[in-house]
């Protein structure tokens, strides 16, 4: 049976709003709590528009809803509808200049967010009041379901045709420990006497971050006291819990650590920026992918210090 063309004016244009918050998100919640309405709302929606193009445009998987590869493709046609809306109201506002509305998520790990993230964020703000942004800190393994991210920073490459991802800078970590730490317990001459002090680092079995595992940087010297939080372990580090493998822009930031071994251990790693495909087209995604990039050019010298 041959299906009869499709006419615009049997598709809802607000019914694609839904489906692009969905493909944001990968969670039906979620994606209501973006546009203030409930769960069942958003279900509904997606479903008459399912039914108007004859197509199945969302299915459910293992950790949310996940769009189908048309899914994929039509919300990628919606970023304009969406710019439109908001230039319509700056247009009754009166206002000139094109500001920026709506709801962002960026995720980002912990220290990074904090000193970065949110100073680029806070400039954005500034100039687009009617701009919501939420800023999730967390070192983990990107997960495209449960972040839901509009924008996301990670420690290495996150691999998926679902984002466009770019390097964003590296970063260097070496070993710190307070000056009362190393007058207690001596301070290690080479790594071989490293395993003789308490090692503070990350739990690695809810890490899942391939580029932090510690054995490809510090092989034979298993961490004894560790957390999720670099911020955990730089208060253990300043408590003189042991010495910590930590990224000089946080330790940097505390007078009372001190760095050794320099020339033995200089670990570099890189951030990555990550935005999904659908939101590309966004106008505050742009300006926070660029006020991000701007933060960290500035400021290059404290994620990678002069030996």
């Amino acid at each position: 049976m041959i299906r009869p063309p499709i006419e615009a004016r049997d598709v809802r244009a607000d019914d694609l709003r839904y489906l692009l918050a969905v493909a944001r998100t990968g969670s039906r919640t979620v994606a209501a709590g973006d546009l203030g309405v409930d769960a069942s709302t958003v279900t509904r929606r997606i479903r008459a528009l399912e039914q108007s193009l004859g197509v199945r445009l969302v299915e459910q998987g293992a950790s949310g809803w996940a769009l189908t590869d048309l899914g994929r493709q039509v919300a990628d046609t919606v970023g304009p509808i969406e710019t439109a809306v908001a230039r319509a109201l700056d247009v009754v506002a009166g206002t000139e200049e094109e500001s920026l509305r709506g709801n962002v998520r960026v995720s980002a790990p912990d220290a990074f967010g904090a000193y970065f993230v949110a100073p680029a964020l806070t400039r954005v703000r500034a100039r687009h009041r009617m701009l919501t942004v939420e800023l999730l800190t967390v070192t983990r393994e990107l997960n495209l379901h449960q972040s839901g991210f509009d924008v996301a920073i990670s420690v290495g490459t996150p691999a998926s045709s679902r984002l466009v991802v770019e390097k964003l800078t590296e970063y260097a970590l070496g070993l710190y420990a307070t000056d009362r730490y190393l007058a207690d317990h001596g301070a290690p001459a080479s790594l071989t006497e490293l395993p003789h002090h308490p090692l503070i680092w990350y739990v690695d079995s809810l890490l899942q971050v391939g580029e932090l595992d510690l054995d490809k940087h510090l092989p034979h010297s298993p961490a004894k006291l560790m957390s999720t939080s670099i911020f955990a372990q730089v208060e253990a580090v300043r408590a003189g819990g042991g010495i910590g493998l930590l990224p000089a822009f946080v330790a940097d930031r505390n007078p009372e650590l001190r760095r050794i071994l320099r020339e033995q251990v200089d670990v570099h790693l890189g951030f990555s920026l990550a935005a999904r495909r659908e939101r590309l087209s966004s106008r505050a995604v742009q300006a926070i992918r660029e006020a991000v990039v701007d933060e960290v050019a500035a400021r290059r010298t404290e994620l990678l210090p002069a030996p």
